[in-house]
């Protein structure tokens, strides 16, 4: 037996045993970012508002953009648009805090019982309540443009699901790695702001020459963005194969993650 659950039953069991430290950590993480403000969590409201604001004026009058839409009102491209970046945006946030989450708590390294590796499942969780949202504001902003979402929108926790078990192997894997190279905080970053240009945020796929639409679709935000878009803009269902390639793959990509960080958590006190 592993001295920390590296197999997906095992952990599982795990993280249940913690559940009521796991929401209480999420609930003060989240609430943490907004304090001392005057917002308080109305900030995770007024931002992605703003963010949409922004968008519709800026592509819809200043750049004007062109998508294979039948009509060419701002409002729908933003809500394109803003499909993109609000996934981009949870990816960025579970991956950018993950080289910190470890070296900024020396004081429960150092605690051989505390379960380290749901530091970074704390982060990821912090995303998941920024990215609910501002997908909350994107269905209720495209109610009053377009009325109703179809029926496919439905789909969507399903299409998100395997962005966030992919975005939490990554965010394992760089909280092991920040612990013993500080640079990887500065990296991520940097990394995040390339990942805007090399997926379909700002453009679609379908208008890409080979072989750039084969790099943009190694991107690990792509699928989710093409077929949450399809889903809930165009009506169409997520087609099964590539859905069942991303989640295998998003499956893998945790196990390694997590199996790096539980081979490598016995130097952190060392380390820290």
């Amino acid at each position: 037996m592993p001295p920390f659950p590296v197999y997906p039953a095992a952990f599982l069991r795990h993280v249940w045993a913690y559940r009521d430290l796991l929401l209480q950590m999420t609930e003060r993480d989240t609430r943490s970012r907004y304090r001392g403000t005057a917002g308080g969590l109305v900030w995770s409201v007024f931002h992605p508002l703003l963010m949409l604001g922004v968008y519709v004026f800026f592509f819809g009058q200043v750049f004007p953009s062109r998508w294979p839409v039948e009509s060419d009102r701002p409002a729908d491209f933003a809500l394109i648009l803003f499909v993109g970046l609000l996934f981009h945006g949870f990816f960025t946030e579970a991956v950018t805090r993950a080289p910190g989450v470890v070296v900024g708590q020396p004081n429960l390294v150092r605690k051989v019982v505390f379960p380290l590796d749901l530091l970074p499942v704390v982060a990821v969780g912090s995303a998941i309540f920024h990215l609910a949202v501002g997908l909350t504001i994107l269905l209720v902003f495209h109610v009053i443009v377009r009325g109703l979402p179809p029926v496919t929108a439905l789909m969507l926790p399903i299409i998100v699901a395997p962005l966030v078990v992919c975005a939490l192997g990554f965010s394992w894997a760089l909280a092991s790695l920040g612990v013993y190279l500080r640079d990887v905080a500065h990296v991520v970053p940097v990394a995040c702001a390339v990942l805007l240009f090399v997926s379909p945020v700002f453009y679609p796929a379908e208008v890409l020459a080979s072989p750039f639409r084969e790099l943009i679709a190694l991107s690990p935000i792509t699928v989710p963005i093409t077929q949450a878009r399809d889903a809930l803009l165009w009506g169409r269902w997520p087609d099964p194969v590539t859905y069942g390639i991303y989640a295998s793959t998003s499956l893998v990509i945790a196990w390694m993650g997590l199996v790096w960080f539980q081979g490598t958590r016995k130097g952190f006190a060392d380390v820290l």
